[in-house]
């Protein structure tokens, strides 16, 4: 295939996934609008906002590159069946998802409280990432995994499709996930 084939080709497949993320990004965003009143009773809370997305997309951004991969070498087949090298990277992606959830709670209460500003209790921070790190760590995991399935079957590279993908469901179930902790937190607390 020429260089312009190319080209056109990661165009065609990328174009209709980064207009879906862009509705994503602007319904996430108005679901941060509506946690705007929990900073009143959570302070600090938006401090962990950008870094918790940002942490989505690395996380499951690499289980992406690792899935695509192993579709690309043939070592993965695009169903859900066990597979050792699907299966290890799952797990791997789910405990580095919530362990660095946990991870978000304790730095951001600890810079807060370093730089003298109003924070939450840090059990309230803990609470709060790791109800949604657990969720968002189920639906980037099962959702990206049966996106990619099923652009590689018909025929999408899965290397156009792991970044938007990934940031499209991080950041609508990252953040409809946070305001469910938050509002379970509430309720515990």
């Amino acid at each position: 295939m020429s260089v312009r084939g190319d080209v056109w080709s990661i165009y065609r497949e990328a174009i209709p996934i980064l207009l879906i993320a862009l509705g994503g990004g602007l319904f996430a965003g108005l679901v941060l609008e509506g946690m705007v009143e929990s900073v009143e009773r959570f302070p600090g809370l938006l401090v962990m906002v950008p870094v918790f997305l940002a942490t989505r997309g690395n996380v499951y951004g690499a289980l992406g590159g690792r899935i695509s991969s192993g579709l690309h070498q043939g070592l993965i087949e695009p169903r859900f069946d066990w597979n050792e090298r699907l299966v290890n990277a799952v797990v791997a992606s789910f405990i580095n998802g919530i362990g660095i959830s946990v991870v978000i709670g304790v730095v951001t209460w600890l810079a807060l409280q370093i730089i003298g500003w109003e924070s939450a209790a840090l059990y309230e921070f803990i609470g709060i990432m790791l109800i949604a790190g657990v969720l968002t760590s189920f639906v980037l995991i099962f959702g990206l995994l049966a996106l990619i399935f099923a652009g590689y079957k018909y025929g999408y590279d899965p290397d156009n499709l792991v970044g938007p993908i990934v940031t499209t469901l991080g950041d609508i179930f990252g953040m409809l996930f946070l305001l469910f902790a938050i509002g379970i937190v509430e309720v515990i607390v």
